[in-house]
């Protein structure tokens, strides 16, 4: 039982990651890169959505990884599990520190209720996700390695 927790951990786990860096470094260029405000509707669209399920994927990551860590204690890979968990937490943490705020901002924009900073607000997003993503980058790289 203990294996498949420790597989399907790292499986969601890696697909969160995949979610994340494409968005990091795929989308969010992608509609960066739109003259004006044409990348708007995306990245409006994108906080809506990613925002009501992304919370639900760290959380359970999260638990995922403490789960493992406890019943695995005794198993080979244990610390590299504790502290993948550690960096989920990490993640958790920033993300409702500084990565919402802006988030809950950006889902109500429109193309007539621009704030004047949005593409600073929406550069400052995108800074302190592309840190989370190193994050969780290491965090799976853990798994993956106390997995093999």
């Amino acid at each position: 039982m203990l294996t498949a927790l420790e597989v399907f951990t790292t499986v969601v786990v890696g697909l969160m990651v995949g979610v994340e860096f494409s968005v990091a470094f795929v989308v969010n260029p992608i509609l960066a890169g739109l003259p004006g405000d044409n990348g708007l509707r995306g990245r409006v669209h994108g906080a809506r959505m990613l925002g009501a399920v992304m919370p639900f994927w760290y959380v359970g990551s999260l638990v995922l990884g403490a789960v493992w860590a406890t019943a695995g204690w005794d198993h080979q890979g244990a610390g590299l599990v504790v502290i993948a968990a550690g960096l989920l937490a990490v993640s958790v943490i920033m993300s409702v520190l500084l990565l919402v705020p802006i988030n809950n901002r950006t889902k109500t924009w429109t193309t007539g209720s621009l704030p004047e900073d949005w593409k600073e607000q929406a550069a400052r997003w995108d800074r302190f996700h592309h840190v989370r993503v190193g994050i969780l980058i290491g965090a799976f790289a853990l798994l993956a390695a106390a997995l093999a």
